[in-house]
C-alpha cells in the first residue's frame, strides 16, 4: 500500500549558518558600531539583544533576510515578546519550531478526511503524519491539497513508497 510521512523540519546547518552570517553583517556594519547588538544560536532558539527596540527589530530583519537566503523556513521561527533588560538594553527570544505538535496534528488529519479521497487514511506517529491509499494518485492529490494549504508550520513530504 503506498504511504508517505508529512514532517515539519529544519536543517539545522543552514539555519546555523544563517545566524553566522547575520551575526558577521551586524558585526561590519556601521548603524549596528557600539549598540551591544548580538545575536546567539542556542539549543532551539535564537537570542536576540541590543541596545534599543529599533536596532531589535533591524536584527531581526537582517537575520530573516539571512533566513531566507538559506532556504530556511520563516514559519518554522516563532518570536516572543520583546522584554527589557540590564541597563535600558532589550532581548527577545525566537523559538525554533520543528515537529508537528499534536493540535496540528489533528488539524492536518481532519483537513485530509474533509478532503474526500476514499481509501485514504492519515494517522500520527510521533511529531510526523503517516498517510496511506490504495491509489498513488490519491497520494499526489493529498500532497498537493497539504501545499496549497496554509498551517502555520512548514510541510514536507518524505519516504512516498509505493
Amino acid at each position: 500500500m503506498p504511504t508517505f510521512d508529512v514532517v515539519s523540519e529544519v536543517d539545522l546547518q543552514e539555519l546555523r549558518n544563517a545566524v553566522d552570517q547575520a551575526h558577521r553583517e551586524v558585526a561590519n556594519r556601521f548603524d549596528f558600531k557600539n549598540t551591544g547588538t548580538e545575536l546567539e544560536l542556542a539549543e532551539n532558539e535564537i537570542r536576540l539583544h541590543s541596545s534599543t527596540e529599533d536596532r531589535l527589530k533591524a536584527l531581526v530583519q537582517v537575520l530573516e533576510e539571512k533566513l531566507v537566503k538559506r532556504e530556511v523556513p520563516l514559519k518554522a521561527i516563532s518570536y516572543g515578546n520583546i522584554e527589557d533588560a540590564a541597563k535600558g538594553t532589550v532581548r527577545q527570544t525566537a523559538t525554533l519550531n520543528v515537529g508537528i505538535d499534536d493540535p496540528k496534528s489533528r488539524e492536518i488529519n481532519k483537513f485530509i478526511k474533509g478532503l474526500g479521497l476514499k481509501g485514504v487514511s492519515s494517522q500520527t506517529q510521533g511529531d510526523q503524519l503517516r498517510v496511506q491509499s490504495k491509489k498513488r494518485d490519491d497520494l499526489q492529490q493529498v500532497i498537493a491539497a497539504l501545499k496549497g494549504e496554509d498551517f502555520g508550520i512548514p510541510l514536507q513530504f518524505k519516504n512516498f513508497r509505493d
